[in-house]
């Protein structure tokens, strides 16, 4: 099995890639989804929030306050940090769970869609890594345009993540987003080339064909060895 790891900044047009992985068949385990999910009004992710942070960051239904809980931690780097690691072990297992369950099904290609897979050394367990990369200023006018926030808060948000800079140093994959849609979808194409290459021996073990055969030939084998002494003690 091939796990794709995929990463980018905030307005860098990520979500637009995973969106081109999904309509072409292949698989994407979004961390932010999980993320959403690890909130949800009653879970441990929930409990462990509302206890750190109060409940004047909940809404009237009860679930999470999202832009007034994000606004808290963009501006402070420590709970920022101290959010992460509390749901850090919530979104960690969310997503084993759904990569496990696309392995059953037997898809040979996953994408790991995580905005923060280096800072959370999710990067060792994907192979490639693919980082969507623009310029900071076209990052912050996108922001701007999408969120229509003020630009203190908007160069906030960026500066509270890895640059995208130093993000593409650690990438083995760099999609340049910033020309137009049409230039996007070039570079795409031939990224959908690239990670749908035939999967290396250790990536087709690891696959569950790859399990089952496996499994098989040790089945095989311990029957062998039990037919083995059965003849040998009769």
């Amino acid at each position: 099995m091939r796990i794709v790891g995929l990463t980018g900044g905030i307005a860098s047009g990520k979500s637009t890639v995973s969106n081109l992985f999904k309509s072409h068949g292949v698989p994407v385990v979004d961390a932010d989804v999980v993320a959403r999910d690890v909130l949800k009004k009653g879970s441990g992710g929930w409990k462990k929030v509302v206890a750190a942070f109060g409940e004047e960051i909940l809404l009237d239904n009860g679930e999470v306050d999202r832009p007034k809980l994000g606004h808290i931690v963009f501006s402070d780097p420590d709970k920022r940090q101290f959010l992460n690691r509390l749901l850090a072990p919530y979104i960690s297992s969310g997503i084993f769970w759904r990569v496990l369950k696309l392995w059953m099904k037997g898809y040979k290609v996953i994408v790991l869609d995580v905005p923060l897979l280096f800072e959370a050394k999710m990067d060792k367990f994907t192979k490639p890594i693919i980082v969507v990369w623009v310029d900071p200023e076209t990052q912050i006018q996108r922001l701007l345009t999408r969120d229509r926030s003020s630009e203190e808060d908007a160069r906030d948000r960026i500066h509270a993540q890895m640059p995208l800079d130093v993000k593409r140093g650690k990438a083995d994959i760099v999609i340049d987003n910033t020309g137009s849609l049409d230039d996007l979808n070039q570079q795409f194409q031939k990224v959908l080339v690239e990670v749908s290459r035939p999967l290396t021996w250790v990536e087709f073990w690891l696959s569950r064909n790859g399990a089952f055969i496996i499994l098989a030939s040790l089945t095989s084998g311990v029957v062998f060895c039990i037919k083995a002494f059965n003849n040998h003690t009769s």
